[in-house]
């Protein structure tokens, strides 16, 4: 009996299966996330006196922000002016990698919409396509929700997981 094993050969049946593996985590833009909030720019954080804001604006060390991703908002209960976001964004302009407005988690949307729309769904045409679940970067729900969104109309099937443990999520029809 022990012979037998010995020669049987052993299959590696994920590497034979045809499965195409998309780790999302390659889209990760590396640098920096960081929250600018005009609150502390505010007259007793409620209200915008426009001259002090455009002075505080002109004061600030914008090289700080060289090569960041800033995501601009105003955590104060304020009525603030889209104009003031506007100026915000012009002075970040010359230095931010991205510029978005909201907070962190539109941020890290916005970074992996920019990533995978760089995707050619078309090179995962009729592929077995499984979605890598684990990641070291936190990658988020947004990244996989519009990367199924995007292959499903290309792919013959579409995982979720590892390789070797996959949650079904597409299989197209047969004949279509």
């Amino acid at each position: 009996m022990e012979n037998n094993l010995a020669e049987r050969e052993i299959v590696n049946r994920v590497a034979n299966s045809g499965l195409v593996t998309l780790d999302l985590e390659a889209y990760y833009h590396p640098g920096d996330r960081v929250l600018f909030d005009v609150k502390p720019m505010l007259y007793r954080e409620l209200i915008l006196k426009e001259k002090e804001f455009r002075q505080l604006l002109k004061e600030h060390d914008w090289s700080a922000y060289q090569g960041k991703n800033v995501a601009v908002t105003c955590t104060a209960d304020a009525i603030v002016p889209t104009w003031a976001f506007m100026l915000v964004a012009l002075h970040l302009e010359p230095y931010a990698n991205m510029i978005v407005y909201g907070g962190l988690e539109e941020l890290e949307n916005r970074l992996f919409q920019e990533a995978l729309s760089k995707i050619a769904a078309e090179d995962f045409r009729d592929g077995k396509v499984v979605i890598k679940g684990c990641s070291k970067y936190p990658v988020p729900a947004y990244a996989y929700v519009e990367i199924a969104r995007k292959l499903r109309p290309v792919v013959a099937s579409l995982m979720f997981g590892e390789a070797c443990s996959t949650v079904p999520l597409y299989k197209r029809p047969k004949g279509a």
